[in-house]
């Protein structure tokens, strides 16, 4: 699953040459997928590990699915791109011609004030969580998200 719009687009080319894998993702217009559509494919392939990559502002539409990954013991591993903000917001806020945003507009689409807890929240669903801020340590939480079953999150704090 991909709804990592400002982190992940550039993703998929580095999966040439991976196994053989599938990539679901958005055409577009909605926020909020991407949780609930790893817990569908996870149910629909419980032999396979789903790996879901997601902005933290589109993860805050359906972050209860991670209740629902514990509570089946499904394999998958969320990632949230944390840059505290929904940058798709901004984006179309300039999409739509509508000049600089201004100080009252950015805090609407500003979700770093109160800074939200990944980590305490996945722990409050059942799910085991990491935090990490570099590719080194990204990479490891990756590898070790596939070591063990059933469903983990993991923090990349942009």
């Amino acid at each position: 699953m991909d709804e990592s719009l400002t982190t992940g687009r550039e993703s998929i080319g580095l999966t040439v040459g991976a196994r053989p894998h599938d990539l679901i993702n958005n055409l577009g217009g909605s926020i909020g997928y991407a949780t609930p559509l790893a817990t569908g494919a996870a149910l629909a392939c419980p032999d396979r590990r789903v790996f879901c990559m997601v902005g933290d502002g589109s993860a805050m539409y359906t972050i209860q699915s991670l209740w629902t990954q514990a509570r089946e013991s499904l394999n998958v591993t969320t990632i949230i791109f944390a840059n505290n903000s929904y940058a798709i917001l901004k984006a179309e806020y300039a999409n739509m011609g509508a000049g600089t945003p201004g100080e009252r507009a950015l805090s609407m689409i500003n979700i770093g004030d109160p800074k939200i807890d990944w980590l305490a929240m996945a722990k409050s669903m059942g799910v085991p969580g990491v935090a990490v801020d570099t590719a080194e340590g990204f990479y490891q939480a990756m590898v070790n998200s596939t070591r063990e079953p059933g469903p983990c999150l993991i923090e990349v704090r942009l």
